[in-house]
């Protein structure tokens, strides 16, 4: 579970889900460029000090729930994984270009949703309710 991390004048736990598919939803996401594109999202995490709590690589999409910084926004984040992940891979797997066409392995765009220890439901009756405390 994660944690609660502290800031100069912050607290914060910011978690989210993020999904992203490759070009044309081909399915090369399998065995040995399945393991390099978790060493490099887990080294890309592990440089900008975000933590990943589940990692699953599909044959044709990938799921992140990690835990990000105020200062980073999720759009910056996407970036940064499906980018960095793109350039090694094709670089390192040139066959992938047969499959994949342009200068991306990944389709544009995301999914990513926020993730949190209490629902929505639970959160907008607590702060519904801070007007009538005494």
């Amino acid at each position: 579970m994660a944690k609660y991390w502290s800031g100069a004048h912050t607290k914060h736990r910011l978690q989210c889900h993020i999904v992203w598919v490759p070009k044309y939803r081909k399915r090369v996401l399998r065995g040995e460029i399945a393991n390099r594109l978790e060493e490099l999202l887990r080294e890309a995490c592990r440089v900008n000090r975000w933590v990943i709590s589940e990692l699953g690589i599909q044959k044709d999409h990938v799921h992140i729930v990690m835990q990000i910084h105020p200062r980073d926004s999720v759009g910056k984040v996407a970036h940064i994984l499906k980018g960095g992940s793109s350039r090694v891979l094709r670089k390192e797997y040139p066959g992938m270009e047969e499959f994949l066409w342009g200068d991306s392995l990944w389709a544009d765009g995301y999914f990513a949703e926020t993730v949190g220890k209490v629902d929505e439901v639970v959160v907008k009756r607590y702060v519904r309710q801070q007007h009538r405390s005494p």
